[in-house]
C-alpha cells in the first residue's frame, strides 16, 4: 500500500491522461499550485485588466466618433439620443448573453468559456476600429460586450476554484481584479498615444482619427492569449465533480430556491448599484470636461481640429486620475477583504463615504473646478471601483460549483451590467431637464440615487459561510 503512492494513476490522472489534482494531499496541493497558478493568474489578470480597457474605451472616443459618424454637435438631442444608445444596448446585448455565458461556464468549463470570450471582445473591439456607420459601430459594441460580460464570470469561478484555501483566495481575487484598473490606464494611455502619434499611422477611412486607433488596439489581449492557450489547465474542482459524475447541472430558476433567493435577489441589486454609480456618473466625465471654464479657456480662438485635441487631452488626464484611484481602491480591497471577516462593514467601508463625497463632487467641481475635479474623480474612482473587487471575491463564496457561474453572471449580468449600466442613459435623459442642461449635475443625481439604494440593500447582503484556512 505504501509502495503505492509512486504509482502514475495514484495522481488522479485517467487512462486517458487527462490529469485531476488529488487536492486532499497537502504535497500534491502545493504541485498544483506550482504548475498551474501563474499561466492562469496571467491570463485571468489580462482579461480583467481588458474587461476595464474595452468598458472605459467608450468614454474617451464616443464625442469624436459621433462627431464623425453621425455629424451630431454635442448636446444636441441627437447626440445624446445616441451617447445614451452606445452606452445601453451594448450593456444589455452583453447582459442576456453574459447570462447565457455564465451557463455555459457551468456546463461546459471555465477554461473553454474563458478563452472564447476573450477572443470575442479582442477582435470585435479592432474590427469597430473600422466601423463606416454608427449602427456598424453599435453592433461591434454588442459583440465586445458579450465577450466581456462572460469573461468575467468565468475567469472569478476558475480562480476560486484553483485556489481552495480562504485567504489565498481572497488575496489572489483581490490581486488579479486589480489589473481592471491598470486596464483602465492603459487606454488613457493608448488614447493619448493614438492623439499623439495617430499622423503616423496608416489611414483608415480616409483619415488618422484617434478614435479608431484607440479602439483597434482592443486587439492586444488576444495575442498572448494565443499562445499560452495550450498550456491552460480545466479548473481542477469542476473538472473532477464532472468526471466522477457529481457536477450537478446548473440551473436559473435554482438561484430562486428558499436557500439562494435572499442572495440572488440583494446581489443583484447592489451589483445594479455599484455599475449605476460608475456607468450614470464615473464614464460621463470624460464628456463634462469639455463645458468646464478652463477647458474652454484653453480652446478659446483655436482652430476646430486644435479645440478638440485640447478637449480629448484634457478629458485623457481626468480619466488617469479616475483610473488611478480605482486602482488604488482595488489594492485597497484586495488587502481589507483578507483581514475584515463581515463581507458587509468591507461593502460599508466604500458605500458611506462614495454615499456623502460622490455626488458633492458632480454638483460642485465638475461644473467649474478643474483641478478639484481631478482630485475629486481620483476618490470616487477608488470608492466605485473598488466594489467591483468585492463582488468578485464575494460571490464565488455564496454559490455552489454546479451553481458558480450562473449566480455570479445573473448578478453581474442582469444586475450590473443591464439593470446597473441603464444608469447612462438615466443620465443622458435628464440632462436637458437640468439647470443649463448640466450634464454633471444629473450625473450627481443618478450617483446619489445608487449609492442610497446600495447603501439601504446592503442591511440584507448575506454573509457567506465560515471557511476552515488550510495554513
Amino acid at each position: 500500500m505504501i509502495g503505492s503512492r509512486s504509482q502514475p494513476n495514484d495522481r488522479g490522472c485517467r487512462r486517458d491522461n487527462a490529469c485531476i489534482p488529488d487536492l486532499s494531499k497537502n504535497e500534491e496541493m502545493k504541485l498544483q499550485f506550482t504548475r498551474t497558478q501563474w499561466l492562469i493568474c496571467v491570463i485571468a489578470s489580462i482579461g480583467f485588466a481588458f474587461d476595464i480597457y474595452e468598458l472605459l474605451m467608450l468614454p474617451l472616443i464616443v464625442r469624436p466618433a459621433l462627431q464623425e459618424l453621425v455629424g451630431a454637435s454635442p448636446g444636441t438631442p441627437e447626440f445624446e439620443h445616441w451617447v445614451g444608445l452606445l452606452f445601453f444596448v451594448p450593456a444589455m446585448v452583453g447582459g442576456v448573453f453574459g447570462l447565457l455565458g455564465g451557463y455555459l461556464t457551468d456546463l461546459w468549463g471555465r477554461r473553454r468559456v474563458l478563452v472564447g470570450s476573450i477572443l470575442l471582445y479582442a477582435f470585435s473591439a479592432c474590427a469597430a476600429g473600422f466601423s463606416t456607420s454608427i449602427e456598424m459601430l453599435l453592433v461591434l459594441r454588442c459583440t465586445t460586450f458579450v465577450g466581456v460580460c462572460v469573461e468575467f464570470v468565468a475567469a472569478v469561478a476558475w480562480l476560486a476554484e484553483l485556489f481552495p484555501d480562504p485567504k489565498q483566495r481572497e488575496a489572489v481575487l483581490g490581486f488579479t481584479q486589480a489589473f481592471s484598473s491598470l486596464g483602465g490606464l492603459l487606454v488613457t494611455g493608448a488614447n493619448v498615444l493614438a492623439l499623439q502619434y495617430g499622423d503616423l499611422l496608416p489611414a483608415i477611412q480616409g483619415g488618422h482619427e484617434a478614435w479608431r486607433y484607440t479602439l483597434i488596439s482592443g486587439v492586444i489581449p488576444a495575442l498572448p492569449l494565443i499562445v499560452i492557450r495550450p498550456f491552460l489547465p480545466e479548473s481542477p474542482e469542476w473538472e473532477r465533480k464532472k468526471i466522477q459524475g457529481t457536477l450537478q447541472r446548473p440551473s436559473v430558476a435554482a438561484l430562486f430556491s428558499p436557500e439562494f433567493r435572499r442572495t440572488t435577489i440583494v446581489t443583484t441589486i447592489m451589483f445594479a448599484c455599484s455599475y449605476g454609480a460608475a456607468f450614470g456618473a464615473l464614464q460621463h466625465t470624460p464628456r463634462i470636461v469639455p463645458s468646464l471654464p478652463e477647458v474652454k479657456q484653453l480652446t478659446a480662438g483655436k482652430p476646430v481640429p486644435a479645440q478638440k485635441k485640447i478637449e480629448q487631452q484634457t478629458a485623457a488626464q481626468v480619466n488617469f486620475y479616475q483610473e488611478i484611484g480605482g486602482l488604488v481602491g482595488r489594492f485597497v480591497l484586495a488587502v481589507c477583504a483578507v483581514w475584515i471577516v463581515s463581507r458587509r462593514l468591507l461593502m460599508r467601508l466604500f458605500q458611506i463615504p462614495g454615499l456623502i463625497l460622490i455626488p458633492l463632487v458632480y454638483f460642485f467641481p465638475a461644473q467649474d473646478n478643474l483641478e478639484l475635479l481631478k482630485w475629486g474623480i481620483f476618490a470616487a474612482g477608488l470608492l466605485t471601483i473598488a466594489q467591483f473587487s468585492f463582488w468578485g471575491n464575494y460571490l464565488p463564496r455564496v454559490y455552489p460549483v454546479h451553481l458558480r457561474g450562473t449566480g455570479e453572471s445573473f448578478a453581474a449580468n442582469i444586475g450590473g451590467r443591464m439593470i446597473g449600466t441603464s444608469a447612462a442613459l438615466a443620465t443622458t435623459t435628464l440632462t436637458p431637464f437640468m439647470p443649463d442642461k448640466s450634464t454633471a449635475l444629473a450625473a450627481g443625481c443618478v450617483a446619489l440615487t445608487a449609492y442610497a439604494i446600495g447603501s439601504i440593500a446592503c442591511f440584507w447582503l448575506p454573509e457567506p459561510p465560515p471557511e476552515v484556512s488550510t495554513e
